[in-house]
């Protein structure tokens, strides 16, 4: 492969929630990649290529993230945001339906004016329509095949395919731990628009009361123990061996009723997992809510391994219900959380 020169300073824009950006065009994005197709081992995923030119609003500054591979806390992401509806369709990947919000580096975007004219046509967004040289379209062509090889990575010793995206790499591309105690990324939360003040102080309190829970089952015996140690959320499985199934069959555009979470405590083993799948404190957020079904879900990337995972039965992802972060530090990744079937009911059409 051959190796791209990476620009030495990154832009530093600062963008704070709402602003109007355009993401540059290929040739731009491919002068701050290194041979792997990363900006501070991040990955510019194919997925991404659809929106050069584009103008899209911050939805949220990516300046932290949640561990979900080690599950070490959070951790500190630089100079990084999420795009309003810019979501991964996994088309590159295998058809993952996992939906991640990805994540931008300012170095690929640029602020603009809401009024000022839209851009070029999209040959010209994308540098096709450059001039010949280190920005021309020569580089523009060479960006696709970068990417689209470091979407993979070697295959397993059972020679199973394997892929590499964002999700994959957050470790590499967020190294440093970020403790609760670090006030900086509350004012950060509240300063760049990602969180009201009260939302913040809430999400730092359940931090807190779930740093005590998490030490308290490590220290303390169960009779002194607040609710038994669980973590804000109050979640309890109590199941041994298999756990129940329900089929309803639930189509894009049904109308559902999250059950309550007592109902749903009791399809959990002690793992919190219904048949391997997982069911969190914050998803108890939207127990008694209604929504309507999006879509339905039957294979994911894991993002330890990098493998394909197949579900025996799909899983549903609702409109609009997202995880907000509020039990995990105002954590702006808005994962898309899955639902089982058996944790859902259809109902009727309002009149």
């Amino acid at each position: 492969m051959t190796r791209v020169q990476t620009t030495g300073n990154p832009g530093v824009l600062n963008l704070r929630v709402g602003e109007t950006v355009e993401v540059l065009s290929e040739a731009e994005i491919l002068a701050t990649l290194d041979e792997r197709g990363e900006l501070e081992e991040l990955p510019f995923m194919p997925e991404m290529l659809a929106y050069c030119g584009q103008r899209l609003t911050v939805h949220k500054v990516a300046h932290k993230l949640c561990d979900t591979i080690s599950r070490t806390g959070m951790r500190r992401m630089e100079r990084a945001v999420h795009l309003t509806g810019a979501r991964c369709d996994g088309q590159a990947h295998g058809g993952c339906q996992t939906a991640c919000l990805m994540y931008w580096k300012e170095a690929w975007l640029k602020r603009v004016d809401p009024g000022d004219p839209a851009p070029a046509a999209n040959g010209a967004a994308r540098g096709l329509g450059a001039p010949a040289g280190p920005g021309g379209p020569a580089a523009g062509r060479r960006l696709l095949p970068i990417v689209e090889v470091a979407a993979r990575k070697d295959p397993g010793p059972d020679g199973e395919e394997r892929f590499s995206c964002q999700a994959t790499e957050l470790l590499r591309a967020a190294p440093t731990c970020l403790p609760l105690k670090d006030m900086r990324q509350y004012v950060m939360d509240v300063r760049t628009g990602n969180a009201g003040m009260f939302f913040m102080l809430r999400a730092f309190l359940v931090g807190l009361f779930n740093r005590f829970q998490d030490r308290s089952r490590r220290v303390l015996p169960s009779r002194l123990r607040i609710r038994g140690g669980l973590r804000w959320g109050f979640v309890k499985g109590r199941l041994v061996g298999a756990t129940p199934s329900a089929t309803l069959d639930l189509r894009p555009g049904e109308l559902v009723r999250i059950k309550s979470k007592e109902e749903i405590v009791k399809t959990l083993n002690q793992d919190l997992l219904n048949r391997g799948m997982g069911f969190e404190e914050e998803m108890s957020r939207y127990c008694g809510q209604t929504a309507r079904v999006l879509s339905r879900v039957d294979r994911c990337i894991d993002e330890k391994t990098g493998r394909m995972l197949q579900m025996k039965s799909p899983c549903i992802v609702l409109e609009g219900v997202v995880c907000a972060g509020a039990y995990t530090v105002s954590c702006p990744r808005e994962f898309i959380p899955f639902w089982r079937e058996i944790w859902l009911e259809r109902i009727e059409e309002p009149a």
